[in-house]
């Protein structure tokens, strides 16, 4: 490891040029070491920029468009790329209740700034949408910061960039809360949070590495280091700027102080070397190999180290639990320990207290006694009553509760007629069937008389009623009787005009005969549509020829993707070697630890046996002079 943080602040490829590609390497040692933070085990996310921006970059490459893009994506047809289709049932309210809830869990849980309320996540304001959408965001990068300009743009662009499966559209953030646009929002927030919950788990992971990459190698913090780091900067700095390019008298010297500060051994480092060189010549053998022989060893060893990585998590969570066991064992003792003290301290006080009371006691026997049984007859007295209350608290209670049911049964048959006037329009008073009467009733305003009087009242208006519709009925028969006489004279009329219908159809027959002069004329005209068809698949054929010229060009630039994927697994497979050597010191390490971790709980072991052995010895001899001062102050007592 020091070997390679060593490699990343002298060396420099070869092949690239001086002053322009080394900046990497440049920007890279003015890194502080607190501002390198690890970033395996957490997604990698840039903080994206305004889209106003004219210099928008991300990890996708510039978003241009037009014919000039050139097409880098091989999974994309001549079409375009296909829309995925959202499987969630975004339009079911059931579903989207749940996300509500969800969400409202999740704000409220992380301290969300703003104010929540139901109505406001049934149907919230583009506004709060990007608040609620800012404050999700922020629990993946703290720093982001929303722009005030273009909100609409910004997070549909987000939303891109952290590769959301499905489009949300620019104008539905114009009117976020519209039921036709929210379910689609929601979704979108649902879909970050997931992917914050996964941050945050991955977060969590108890890795042995915080990352493989070469540039993310833990810098050792602390005083010393940085005054030399910051020393080496300041001179290479210094001589870059007068237009050196090469450091390697800085380098050297710095790498000098750095072993001096780190007590690096240089036989281990030469033992190292010469075993990477071994390693490098098993490599280049392998790789004369097939490419299924070295898969099936790369599988093999995997399942090794995998094993021997269960068995240390084995020996380690057992060895947790061994010195549980010792944390209880030492914490019972600690508590026993201090019982018996509060136990000696509470006797010692009890001691004096009848020490006291014996000194000052007035009282005689006879008036304790007395005393004692007049207060177990008041507690009797006491106990009777209360219970004499108790019975009558319930029998109130179950009266209310039989008044409660009356009295609800007498508002559901309220309601039924209510409900039922209503229908009938005879509620409320200013109703089309009410005629100026009220009949509403109204419960447990007045007496009970009352009540009989409204219900005659109401009864007599009811009859009334009934009869103005019966003549209302009478009248209608009538009115029907009219209107069947009216019907026969609309059935001579129709014969009426069934003579009409014989001269039109004459019509009809010369329409007809037009009709067919037409259909010749049509006839002509297909002919030339005919060969103004088979120009436009003259026209198609070109198209495809160029189509198949483009696809050309598309495998070519597959084949470029798959040398350079080649060449990606060959450094991979590199890492991967690093890893294990690195695994295998780290197991050299925790093995040691565990050993010196299991002497040190065996010496705390001894030395707690021996503080409570000489601890309950001492309360020993305490307790039997405590129980000999008893003796001898009841002796006392007797002989007084």
């Amino acid at each position: 490891m020091e070997r390679g943080r060593m490699s990343r602040v002298t060396g420099r490829p070869s092949e690239l040029p001086m002053r322009v590609q080394d900046s990497n390497r440049m920007s890279m040692v003015y890194t502080t070491p607190q501002s390198k933070q690890p970033s395996f085990g957490k997604l990698n996310i840039p903080k994206p920029q305004s889209v106003t921006s004219e210099r928008r970059t991300s990890f996708f490459g510039g978003r241009t468009s037009g014919a000039s893009m050139p097409r880098n994506s091989t999974m994309s047809g001549f079409g375009g790329s296909e829309k995925i289709k959202d499987t969630r049932p975004l339009h079911d309210k059931s579903f989207v209740q749940q996300c509500i809830r969800q969400l409202h869990e999740f704000l409220t849980e992380q301290g969300y700034p703003g104010t929540l309320s139901s109505k406001t996540l049934q149907s919230p304001s583009t506004k709060e949408f990007v608040k609620m959408f800012e404050f999700i965001y922020r629990q993946l990068d703290p720093t982001f910061e929303m722009p005030n300009l273009k909100v609409e743009e910004e997070v549909p662009a987000i939303l891109k960039a952290l590769r959301y499966p499905f489009v949300l559209s620019k104008c539905s953030m114009y009117s976020v809360g519209a039921p036709h646009t929210w379910p689609q929002a929601l979704g979108a927030l649902m879909w970050l949070i997931d992917n914050v919950k996964i941050n945050w788990s991955l977060s969590k992971q108890e890795l042995l590495f915080s990352d493989f990459g070469e540039d993310s190698d833990n810098i050792e913090e602390g005083a010393e280091y940085n005054k030399l780091f910051l020393d080496y900067t300041a001179e290479t700095y210094s001589k870059f700027m007068q237009g050196d390019d090469t450091f390697e008298d800085e380098d050297e010297l710095f790498l000098t102080k750095l072993k001096k500060l780190y007590n690096v051994d240089e036989a281990l480092l030469t033992a190292m070397e010469e075993k990477y060189r071994m390693l490098t010549d098993e490599v280049e053998r392998l790789e004369k190999e097939s490419q299924m022989d070295r898969l099936t060893t790369k599988r093999m060893e995997k399942g090794k180290l995998q094993t021997d990585l269960k068995k240390l998590q084995s020996y380690r969570s057992s060895l947790d639990t061994f010195q549980a066991n010792l944390e209880n064992k030492a914490s019972e003792l600690t508590d026993e320990l201090e019982n018996t003290v509060s136990h000696l301290e509470s006797l010692k006080h009890e001691r004096d207290e009848l020490q006291l009371r014996l000194k000052n006691q007035k009282f005689t026997p006879a008036d304790v006694e007395r005393i004692n049984r007049e207060k177990r007859e008041l507690q009797q007295t006491i106990s009777s009553l209360s219970k004499s209350l108790e019975d009558a608290e319930q029998h109130k209670w179950n009266e209310e509760i039989a008044l409660a049911k009356v009295k609800e049964k007498a508002e559901l048959k309220l309601t039924e007629y209510h409900k039922l006037a209503r229908k009938l329009k005879l509620i409320p008073l200013s109703a089309e069937n009410a005629c100026g009467h009220d009949f509403e009733i109204r419960p447990f305003e007045c007496g009970s008389g009352s009540m009989v009087q409204n219900r005659t009242q109401i009864q007599m208006l009811l009859r009334k009623l009934v009869s103005d519709v019966e003549e209302e009925n009478s009248r209608l028969a009538n009115m029907k009787l009219s209107l069947e006489e009216s019907c026969e004279q609309v059935n001579s009329n129709i014969m009426d005009k069934s003579n009409d219908i014989k001269q039109l159809k004459e019509q009809i027959r010369k329409l007809d005969e037009r009709l067919d002069c037409d259909m010749q004329e049509l006839a002509r005209e297909e002919g030339d549509w005919a060969e103004e068809m088979e120009s436009v698949e003259n026209h198609r054929k070109l198209l495809e020829k160029k189509v198949n010229y483009g696809y050309d060009e598309a495998v070519q630039q597959l084949k470029a993707a798959q040398q350079q994927y080649h060449l990606v697994l060959q450094e991979t497979n590199e890492e991967r070697r690093t890893v294990a050597n690195n695994l295998a010191s780290v197991f050299t390490t925790a093995t040691n630890h565990l050993s010196i971790t299991e002497k040190c709980l065996e010496d705390l072991h001894s030395r707690v046996q021996r503080v409570c052995s000489k601890a309950v010895e001492e309360d020993e001899a305490v307790v039997e002079t405590l129980r000999d001062t008893l003796k001898s102050f009841i002796s006392k007592a007797n002989s007084s």
